[in-house]
């Protein structure tokens, strides 16, 4: 792999990249970073394409601005579309996993002319609803159903990344241990957080590594969190009702590229976002396959590697890229 800055327009953007041919870009989500990739980079680049893995808006050495106004749905968006511009190409595949699905997503359902594939890892596609502000309707629903509020509305707290700035390596630690498959049922999270604590607070101070996450490799995360902090990173999760209330325009709008959808049949994520995916080929009109991995939680591009590269480079196949 090849590690360098791409300038754009409006940010530089860190990139991990091999290979000629094709243009694959694979984005990451929380809190990850582009080496989450690096079993695809190499191995999707060896069948001979270009694959290409920022650090994404606010993450590792891309950094980015300190406003939460700028990490909207369409700068996020917008950052990929520059990034295959200034690589010289017109058209990409687009992969993305956890934020990295929901980027990938809104990239294919916003310019089907330049991400002519769309494949999604553990976070099925969300059309807009027209309920609310998606943290309220969350937040009303737990309180309905008398659970707990979901990670997703305490990340949306204006001080949340405090308590994993603090200790950047244990809240790594544990958020790997507790989505990862290997991790015990009981033991993994659940997505919920009861007000006044942390995610950190819930999972057990015994947590270890996970089994495909090496000691060197953990220590880049950390090295970059610690760096960069949390902050930016949970603008994404900030931006999420501003993000619906600007996307009235897309409403009832579905994705029509070919689309891939995967996600591990022990990925915590399920409990709380599984519900969409029964209704994805309402909204993905050539969706070509929607894969359950046995045995993968959350991490599955590291936990499953050669099933997701087997999983790509079958969609680059199948559209004779």
């Amino acid at each position: 792999m090849k590690s360098g800055l791409v300038h754009t327009d409006e940010l530089d953007i860190h990139i991990l990249e091999a290979g000629e041919g094709p243009l694959v870009l694979l984005v990451h989500g929380f809190p990850d970073l582009a080496i989450g990739w690096h079993h695809q980079i190499r191995d999707v680049a060896a069948a001979g394409y270009r694959v290409v893995a920022p650090d994404m808006r606010g993450y590792g050495a891309t950094g980015g601005p300190a406003s939460m106004g700028d990490y909207s749905i369409f700068s996020l968006v917008g950052d990929l579309v520059a990034l295959v511009e200034v690589l010289g190409y017109r058209q990409a595949v687009v992969v993305g996993h956890d934020w990295g699905a929901a980027v990938a997503w809104q990239a294919a359902l916003l310019r089907p002319d330049m991400f002519h594939a769309v494949m999604g890892l553990s976070v099925p596609f969300q059309p807009r609803r027209r309920q609310g502000p998606p943290t309220a309707v969350m937040n009303y629903l737990a309180e309905k159903h008398g659970e707990d509020p979901l990670y997703l509305t305490a990340f949306a707290a204006p001080d949340s990344h405090l308590p994993l700035d603090a200790d950047p390596e244990t809240a790594l630690r544990k958020m790997f241990w507790a989505f990862d498959g290997s991790t015990p049922e009981g033991q993994r999270a659940t997505g919920r957080i009861p007000a006044g604590k942390t995610m950190s607070d819930l999972i057990s101070d015994e947590a270890t590594l996970p089994p495909w996450m090496q000691a060197e490799e953990f220590d880049r995360y950390v090295e970059a969190f610690r760096n960069g902090g949390f902050e930016r990173p949970l603008h994404w999760y900030r931006k999420i009702d501003a993000n619906w209330a600007r996307t009235r325009w897309l409403q009832g709008r579905k994705i029509t590229v070919p689309s891939v959808f995967m996600v591990g049949d022990r990925d915590p994520v399920r409990n709380y976002a599984g519900h969409h995916e029964a209704e994805m080929a309402e909204w993905l009109t050539d969706l070509r396959s929607a894969t359950v991995v046995p045995g993968a939680g959350h991490w599955i591009q590291q936990e499953k590697p050669q099933v997701v590269t087997e999983a790509i480079l079958a969609l680059l196949w199948d559209l004779s890229i």
